[in-house]
Order: C-alpha cells, then sequence, then structure tokens
C-alpha cells in the first residue's frame, strides 16, 4: 500500500484552459480521500492525471516514493473503477474479474485465487458464471470493484462509481464501498459531485471550485468550519441561508440585524469564534443552516430575543422532517461564490443562467428566501405566519470581502 502526493499540481489545455490550478493535497497510506466539486471543476481531472490518462503540465505527482510523471498507467500499480463499470458484455464475471490478471500473465492457479476471494469479499460467488446483461446495476458494480481489487493495487480510484445506480442502491452501495476500503486497507480516491457521498464515505473531502482546492478536511469540519462562502453553500443539504447583517452590541451582547430582523447571538460564539469582535458596528455575511431553526411551538425554551417571525411561502413535507421555505426582507448576498453555487444547485446550464438571473433578481428587489428544516410535528402551512426560533450558537460569520469564515483573531 502507499500513500500518494499531489504537489501543485496544474493541468492546462492547448486553448489556454486551466482545469486543475495548483492543487497539493497529501494522502495518507490507506486513507479515503473523496474530491467533491461542481460539475467541470476539474476533480475527474485530477484523478486522471493520478491515473497517468491525463499528462501534467505542471506540478509533480508521488505514489508511494515514485513520482510518477512520466510512468505509463499501467505501471503505476494502482485500479481504476469508472461510473459505466466498463465490463465485457462476451464474458462470464470470472472472466471479466481475472481478464487484467490474465494479460499480465499470471498463473492460472493465482488468478482463480484472486478472483475467487474478491467474489467471496462482494457476494458474488454465485454470478460467477453469468454475463453482465444477466446482472443487476448494483451487481455489475460490484464485479467492477471485483476487477479492480483481485489487481491488489498500491491504490483504488473511483470515478463517480454509483451514479448510475438508483436512489435506494446508491445507499447500500455507499456504505459496501466504505465498508471495503476500511477492510482492504487500498488508498483511495474517490471521485463525486454528490456531498452527501462525499460525507458519508471520506475519511476526509477536497472540496474544489473551478480547478482551485477550496479546503480539505474531515467531513465534520467541513460542515462545522467552513473556509469560505463557497464550501459553506455546498456543504449541506438544504444549503445554508445566507444574507448581509450588520453586527451592533447592545445590553453586553451582540445582536445580528438583518431587514427587520434582529438576534442576539449566543455567548458561546465569541469564545469560539473571536475574530467576530473586528466586526462590531460593521456589516458582516451571516450563514444560518435550515436544521438550526425550529417552530417554536415545539421548543417554547428558545428565548425571545433569538426568534423570527415569517410568512411561509412553501412547505414541503418528506416525513422524517418538513422544509418550510419563507423570504426574509433583505437582499441574498451577491458574490462569484453564490452565484456559482445557485448555478450548480439548478442544473442543467439553462437552469443555472435562470437561477443566477433569479438571484440578481432578488438582490434588487432586497428579498431573500431562507428554508428551514423542521421536526414534523410543526403546524407550519403555506400562506400562514410561523415564529421560527434560531439557534444563534451556531450562526456562521464571513467576511463580506473576502468571503473568508471568520474564526480566529482578525
Amino acid at each position: 500500500m502507499a500513500g500518494i502526493v499531489l504537489d501543485r499540481v496544474s493541468k492546462v489545455y492547448a486553448d489556454g484552459t486551466t482545469a486543475v490550478s495548483e492543487l497539493s493535497i497529501d494522502i495518507h497510506d490507506e486513507e479515503f480521500i473523496v474530491l467533491v466539486g461542481p460539475s467541470g471543476c476539474g476533480k475527474t481531472t485530477a484523478l486522471r492525471m493520478v491515473a497517468g490518462l491525463e499528462s501534467i503540465t505542471h506540478g509533480t505527482i508521488a505514489i508511494g516514493d515514485r513520482v510518477v510523471n512520466d510512468v505509463p498507467p499501467k505501471e503505476r500499480d494502482i485500479a481504476m473503477v469508472f461510473q459505466n463499470y466498463a465490463l465485457y458484455p462476451h464474458m462470464s464475471v470470472y472472466d471479466n474479474m481475472g481478464f487484467g490478471l490474465k494479460l499480465r500473465k499470471l498463473p492460472k492457479e493465482e488468478i482463480d485465487r484472486r478472483v475467487r476471494q474478491a467474489a467471496d469479499i462482494l457476494g458474488l460467488e454465485e454470478f460467477l458464471e453469468r454475463k453482465p446483461k444477466a446482472l443487476s446495476g448494483g451487481q455489475r458494480q460490484r464485479v467492477a470493484m471485483g476487477r479492480a481489487i483481485v489487481r491488489e493495487p498500491q491504490a483504488f480510484l473511483m470515478d463517480e462509481p454509483l451514479s448510475n445506480l438508483d436512489a435506494k442502491l446508491r445507499v447500500q452501495m455507499r456504505a459496501e464501498v466504505s465498508r471495503l476500503q476500511r477492510d482492504l486497507g487500498v488508498t483511495t480516491i474517490y471521485v463525486t459531485h454528490d456531498q452527501t457521498e462525499a460525507m458519508t464515505m471520506g475519511d476526509r473531502v477536497a472540496v474544489i471550485k473551478k480547478g482551485e482546492l477550496q479546503q480539505i478536511d474531515a467531513p465534520q469540519t467541513l460542515y462545522d468550519r467552513p473556509r469560505n462562502l463557497f464550501v459553506a453553500g455546498f456543504i449541506g443539504s438544504p444549503a445554508m441561508n445566507m444574507v448581509e447583517a450588520d453586527l451592533d452590541r447592545e445590553d453586553g451582547g451582540l445582536f445580528v440585524r438583518f431587514g427587520s430582523t434582529s438576534l442576539r447571538v449566543d455567548d458561546a460564539v465569541e469564545a469560539e469564534r473571536p475574530g467576530v469582535r473586528a466586526y462590531e458596528g460593521r456589516r458582516v455575511i451571516v450563514g444560518i443552516r435550515p436544521e438550526n431553526m425550529e417552530d417554536v411551538s415545539i421548543m417554547p425554551s428558545i428565548p425571545q430575543d433569538r426568534r423570527i417571525k415569517v410568512d411561509i411561502v412553501l412547505r414541503e413535507a418528506l416525513g422524517s422532517e418538513v422544509l418550510v421555505h419563507f423570504s426574509v426582507d433583505a437582499p441574498p448576498v451577491l458574490t462569484d461564490d453564490t452565484r456559482e453555487l445557485v448555478g450548480e444547485q439548478s442544473g442543467p446550464m439553462a437552469h443555472a443562467s435562470v437561477a443566477v438571473q433569479e438571484l440578481e433578481k432578488a438582490a434588487a428587489i432586497g428579498t431573500s428566501t431562507f428554508v428551514a428544516r423542521l421536526d414534523p410535528r410543526t403546524g407550519a402551512a403555506e400562506r400562514q405566519t410561523l415564529e421560527l426560533g434560531i439557534d444563534t450558537a451556531r450562526l456562521h460569520f464571513f467576511d463580506p470581502d473576502t468571503g473568508l469564515g471568520v474564526y480566529g483573531e482578525s
């Protein structure tokens, strides 16, 4: 097994397009790293450079103690798993899994041992004689995984391997891939655009935007202490609500004020984020996660100075929770990061363009749409007023000029 080091790796195409810029990541031996970001952000290009399928413009990549910039893919001792499975339709499961070993001219006995061992790990023993067309999507993905396992490589590289599966099967396969990686102890780089996949699978998660690394940390750290607006808005579903606010001190405590809303900031925030003191009497971007709001009728102990009355525009009942959408009389945050996030969350390019236009229109009007994730017992209904309590100990603060999170002393 081996670690993988990317040292200021860049990829610039002939037309001048920069796909990856100065990417540096030190991946430890046996670690599971997830690269996540919007479509087209460069994460797959980075993976392909590690695999040797894409040339490197600048920087170095090392696998173990060996720099592999000029090493052919087949000599890098890695195994890739793709989203389209890439199985040979005319071969049995057994032959698909063992074909790469056959090309390497391993003895038949060794090929048989490895294939049957992988089949046992993946629960494929009874399917070894079947052709891919006779398998379900999940079984085909297991075969693709098995083909990688039998290689006994130094590292696995996985490019959105679950994207072709239905939602229920994806959840199941996420758990299986994570268990498999832990059991085998193979260094793994996993690419996905799905932040839920990233958060549930990775030992660490690297968030990438337009070819640049934004933050790499443990999943909980990304959620609790996002480095900037982009990471804050990308990690979490529904996305963090963001608004520009004034930060003032009154009666010994800090208050954030936006539109007609005034909220007392919990005293714990100053201890955990002493840098907020530098923003007293100034503008600051405040982030409120949907899950940090609750219907006051369910949690009546929430203090009065941490409540807001809202008119419900939309109610979405999801069984285990209720999402309510409401407007606040303050403009949305309008930066390159928030434009990128709104576009990404809207899907196809045409929809993204419309979504960004809507964001800019809302900014001109001076209203923002927030989402709150509530207990299913809530009586919240559309076109009705609801009083929400906000856990202000969990507010996030960002500099309005740089978009960076406010944490330590400034």
